[in-house]
């Protein structure tokens, strides 16, 4: 029945669509979480399409191309082993741990494919880069190709999101969700350069990120093949991995005992698994790697001025710096003052509901300065919009819908409704809490001579009467009919 739903959802009223409507047997007939996910996504893959091919009547092409991951073919790899589909040249998304790990040589030994392993460096940090290559060639890849991204991540992703005061269920500033499709597009951009055909992640079957990375794809070439290994191999745990690992020769980074899974980059830290699974667990304190715990942090508050142009900040106590080192420095200054812990428990895209504990110290810092900013320059319905529409952006981001149209009209409207919120805001960080004591603008719609109690030219006291009673009126005539009517 979910199926059938999700076909009419997509093709209820997309008359242009209607060449496509073989596919609902296609769908229909394959009940896994993987087909629903690719019905569920199917109408941003046919927009990708159609701006990629500009040629939306070949519906044999789509078909096959939404088909491709679950039809085994047999082909022979020339030595007896019989391959799932032959694939020319595989870019993978690499870190150099264990599941990525041993993702190379399945994906040569099942697919018969070269492998490319690619790194993009999101601000993890110098030791989570430090002997990739080698690792990635000791496991089979021909090669490590390495991305810095830390300035387009921060310009190009972070700052949106920032700018259009997206949060997820109230606490989550997206750390996550907003690496993963500029890392993906990387990908594409690497598979067009090296010839490749097909892209791979490791992503969990029960995770987001499965659908951040291959949204991301579909929307950006719709062509490329899609290998997720972990919702195609008999592996089911850590242990079955290092198993795999060790049969391959593909030598272990971690032992069978993990305690956290992490995911770090210059926005945040986050932290999942172990006792956190348990969401009455207060977490460790030696847990934390970007914040000191606010009980340690110093005595002494420590002040901060944050300027910003049109909603986005530009610089750090009047020097201006790039996105990703002002970035980076707010990072610095918060972590000592134990600024930007959250622990929350959160509704995932797949269904259910997951633990994390996240560290975003300077994301905090300017998620606050740049929402203070605001109450000087927004007048307040255009803030009751904005803040209504930053919560369908957040649900757009969080889903992995980057670079879907609606996202990006959004944007152009977050662009635009902030574009004279200019300024600074000098905030006080002390023992985890970030205070605004001053904010300031040249734009600003606050008069402080309408706003004083003392008497003033423009705002006349005594008009305030009958906009009470025009704006009570409802009210009044709702009483009235009661007291008419007991």
């Amino acid at each position: 029945m979910l199926p059938q739903l999700l076909v009419q959802w997509n093709f209820a009223s997309a008359a242009l669509l209607r060449p496509c409507r073989p596919l609902i047997q296609l769908c229909d007939s394959n009940g896994s979480d993987a087909s629903l996910l690719k019905l569920g996504n199917l109408g941003l893959y046919l927009f990708a399409h159609c701006l990629y091919s500009d040629d939306l009547k070949e519906t044999a092409t789509i078909t096959a191309a939404l088909t491709d991951e679950k039809e085994t073919r047999a082909s022979s790899a020339g030595d007896g082993r019989v391959l799932r589909k032959k694939l020319n040249k595989v870019v993978l998304a690499y870190s150099g741990g264990l599941d990525t790990s041993v993702v190379v040589p399945w994906l040569r030994e099942n697919y018969g494919c070269e492998v490319v392993c690619f790194t993009a460096d999101v601000g993890q940090g110098t030791i989570e880069l430090e002997g990739l290559e080698e690792k990635a060639k000791a496991s089979g890849a021909s090669q490590l190709v390495v991305k810095d991204l830390k300035e387009e991540f921060v310009r190009d992703y972070i700052f949106p999101c920032l700018r259009a005061g997206a949060v997820y269920e109230r606490k989550y500033l997206l750390g996550t969700s907003m690496a993963r499709p500029v890392i993906a597009k990387a990908m594409v951009d690497v598979a067009r350069e090296v010839g490749a055909d097909a892209v791979s992640h490791g992503c969990t079957g029960k995770g987001n990120d499965q659908v951040r990375f291959e949204l991301t794809f579909f929307a950006l070439n719709p062509d490329l093949n899609v290998v997720a290994p972990w919702r195609e191999w008999e592996i089911r745990g850590r242990e079955d991995a290092i198993e795999y690992a060790k049969k391959h020769n593909v030598p272990v980074p971690v032992t069978k005992k993990s305690i956290y899974s992490r995911d770090r980059n210059l926005w945040h830290l986050s932290h999942e698994g172990d006792i956190l699974e348990d969401p009455s667990n207060e977490p460790n304190k030696d847990m934390y790697m970007m914040s000191v715990d606010p009980e340690d942090a110093p005595d002494q508050p420590e002040y901060v001025e944050i300027g910003i142009v049109s909603g986005l900040p530009i610089s750090l106590n009047g020097t201006e710096l790039s996105p990703a080192s002002l970035l980076s420095e707010l990072n610095e200054i918060g972590g000592r003052h134990g600024i930007g812990r959250v622990d929350m428990v959160e509704n995932r895209l797949v269904g259910m509901k997951s633990r994390g504990v996240y560290e975003t110290p300077g994301g905090t810092i300017l998620f606050t300065a740049a929402r203070e900013l605001e109450s000087l320059t927004l007048d307040r319905q255009t803030i009751q919009v904005k803040d209504s529409l930053a919560l369908t952006y957040a649900e757009l981001v969080y889903a992995g819908r980057w670079f879907d149209p609606l996202r990006a009209s959004m944007d152009a409207f977050m662009e635009k409704i902030t574009e004279t919120t200019t300024g600074s805001v000098t905030l006080k960080l002390y023992k985890g809490c970030v205070t605004v004591t001053g904010r300031r603008s040249p734009n600003s719609l606050y008069r402080q001579d309408i706003s004083s109690f003392e008497s003033g030219q423009i705002y006349d006291q005594a008009d305030a009467g009958g906009f009470i009673r025009l704006y009570g009126l409802p009210m009044r005539v709702r009483a009235m009919l009661e007291k008419s009517n007991p």
